[in-house]
């Protein structure tokens, strides 16, 4: 089995799922995730946990993500990107100088109303689902932040910008928001994601490519270790004094620890256990994640520094 996380490129037409679903046929496994959802009609980064990496989606998808998008003034959809049907149709009056202060504006936390058209659940329900029937429900503001709004180019109508935001963060409903309070609406005319975390669009691959490399041999040049995730934690490496409560998946204790944040623990053979955080109170550094598995222990050892 494959271990790790893998940069694709989803390509447009695809969801999220396609991509895993292409990858499960290409890979011959079936533990595979994604890191959150891209709509079929964006492109772009979309890091993809495989094996044991399977327990990092939910801490890839709380990471900050940059997009490039195009925004389309002037128009008013039921989807809030060109896709949609046009509910609206409005001259675009302002001047670039308006619209780049707008932009700008919205830089910092804002509370954003999800979108309709959002795989977001109401009582059990999908939006999406709820609005291809033709209901509507309320929605409730939730925080998001915008790190950074950079605009590339402009040719009003159009205006391609980049943003770095926040997890949970609907680009297109950013467009439908800068558009209303320009006062002529505004869509999303493409979305492609340029980063999620450290995972760049430039090291992406798309579906062909990774079916090439597996059938080259050369898949493992593309796979990120579980343990490359966390290389910037300090790594200590545990003896045979914690074997069992490693393997049970229980806390270590150390007295006067160097470093009292989280930590790599491994085994004394160098077999990576998991991500630990130091507990001060009870003294003892606690379990965020564990990868490994009760075959992975070979020896042990006193909890020590590496060198």
């Amino acid at each position: 089995m494959i271990n790790g996380i893998i940069n694709v490129y989803k390509e447009k037409g695809y969801t999220s799922h396609d991509v895993v679903a292409r990858l499960r046929g290409i890979l011959h496994q079936k533990k595979i995730g994604h890191t959150g959802t891209l709509d079929p009609d964006a492109e772009g980064v979309l890091p993809v946990c495989l094996g044991k990496g399977t327990k990092l989606c939910g801490l890839l998808t709380d990471k900050r993500k940059t997009y490039e998008a195009v925004l389309h003034l002037g128009l008013d959809t039921d989807t809030q990107d060109i896709s949609g049907v046009v509910k609206r149709e409005c001259e675009v009056r302002v001047s670039q100088e308006e619209v780049r202060a707008c932009m700008e504006s919205f830089v910092g936390e804002q509370m954003q109303i999800p979108p309709m058209y959002s795989a977001l659940k109401v009582k059990g329900k999908k939006l999406y689902e709820l609005a291809r029937e033709g209901i509507e429900v309320e929605r409730q503001p939730r925080p998001v932040t915008f790190y950074e709004i950079r605009i590339l180019s402009m040719e009003l109508p159009f205006v391609r910008f980049s943003v770095t935001c926040s997890k949970g963060t609907y680009i297109r409903t950013l467009c439908h928001d800068i558009g209303e309070k320009l006062g002529c609406m505004g869509c999303m005319e493409s979305l492609l994601r340029t980063r999620v975390d450290r995972f760049d669009i430039q090291d992406s691959l798309k579906l062909s490519a990774i079916e090439e490399k597996k059938i080259q041999g050369k898949l493992e040049e593309a796979i990120v270790s579980v343990e490359e995730m966390f290389a910037d934690y300090p790594a200590f490496y545990a003896a045979e004094t914690f074997t069992k409560m490693l393997k049970n998946g229980n806390a270590i204790p150390a007295e006067k620890p160097e470093h009292t944040g989280r930590v790599r623990i491994y085994t004394e053979t160098g077999i990576f256990v998991g991500l630990y955080e130091w507990q001060e109170v009870k003294g003892q550094y606690k379990p965020v994640t564990i990868f490994s598995s009760p075959e992975d222990f070979h020896s042990a050892g006193a909890l020590q520094k590496t060198t």
